[in-house]
C-alpha cells in the first residue's frame, strides 16, 4: 500500500560497516521523514529522542542517527544543547525550491519519456487511473500519496543519479506546503489534470511535452501557494 507505515523492531545493534546506515537507521529515518511531510510534527516542534524511540520501536542511537540524516536533508534543525526540532520552511523558501525543481524535475520527466519501457508504462497507466478515481471519490489522502509515488518513480526511472538526489532533498523540504494544497478538493481537481498531462506525455514518449507538463504543473503549484497565503 502506498505510504503504509513500515513495521518491525530495532534492537539498537548495528552490524553494518562504520559510516554506513543500517536497515534500522534507514527505516526510522523514513518514518520520521514521512511523519514530518504529512504534518504529524509541526514546524518548530521539538523532536524528543526518547519519545521517537518509543514511537518507532528504535534505540536512541538509531533515532539520533536518523535526526542527523534529516538535518542534512533540511527537514530538521539541530539546536546546540537543546536537541532537534522540525525546521520551519517559509512560503518564500518553498516557492524558491519549486522554482529550482522546475528545471530538474522537467529533465527527469523528459528522460523517463525518452527511455520508457513497456513494464514501466503499465505502472504509469495504473497511477493515472488511480489518481482520477481517488479525486472523483474525494479520497484526497490517497491522492496525495499517489502524487508522492509519481514524483518518486519519475526520479527513479530517469536514471539520472545527480538530478534524483537533488530532487529528493528539495521535494522533502517543500512537500509539506504542497500536501496542504492537495488536501483541498478544488485544488485536487486542478492538479489531477496536470498530473495526467505529465503521465500522458511520458506514455507518449514525448520528452519535450513531458518537460513542459512538469513546468506547467509546478508553476500552477506556485500560484496556488501564493493564493493560499494571500
Amino acid at each position: 500500500m502506498v505510504g503504509a507505515r513500515a513495521t518491525g523492531s530495532d534492537t539498537g545493534t548495528d552490524e553494518s560497516a562504520p559510516g554506513i546506515p543500517s536497515a534500522g537507521d534507514t527505516r526510522v529515518t523514513d518514518l520520521i521523514r514521512d511523519a514530518i511531510v504529512r504534518g504529524e510534527f509541526a514546524p518548530n516542534q521539538r523532536l524528543i529522542e526518547a519519545d521517537l524511540s518509543s514511537a518507532f520501536a528504535a534505540s536512541r542511537a538509531t533515532v539520533r542517527t536518523a535526526l542527523l540524516e534529516l538535518a542534512g536533508e533540511g527537514l530538521v534543525e539541530r539546536l546546540p544543547n537543546k536537541g532537534s526540532r522540525v525546521r520551519a520552511i517559509s512560503l518564500k523558501e518553498a516557492i524558491e525550491i519549486l522554482e529550482v525543481r522546475i528545471g530538474i524535475e522537467g529533465l527527469c520527466a523528459a528522460k523517463v519519456a525518452e527511455h520508457l519501457r513497456a513494464e514501466d508504462a503499465a505502472e504509469f497507466e495504473w497511477m493515472r487511473a488511480q489518481m482520477i478515481e481517488t479525486v472523483a471519490e474525494g479520497d484526497l489522502v490517497e491522492y496525495s500519496l499517489l502524487n508522492r509515488l509519481l514524483d518518486v518513480r519519475v526520479r527513479e526511472l530517469s536514471d539520472h543519479v545527480t538530478a534524483a538526489g537533488i530532487l529528493a532533498r528539495l521535494h522533502a523540504q517543500s512537500v509539506r506546503h504542497q500536501f496542504k494544497l492537495s488536501a483541498r478538493p478544488a485544488r485536487a481537481k486542478v492538479s489531477v489534470l496536470e498530473h495526467v498531462a505529465i503521465i500522458d506525455a511520458i506514455l507518449a514518449r514525448d520528452p519535450v511535452a513531458a518537460e513542459q507538463a512538469v513546468r506547467t504543473h509546478l508553476l500552477s503549484v506556485i500560484g496556488a501557494l501564493r493564493d493560499l497565503t494571500s
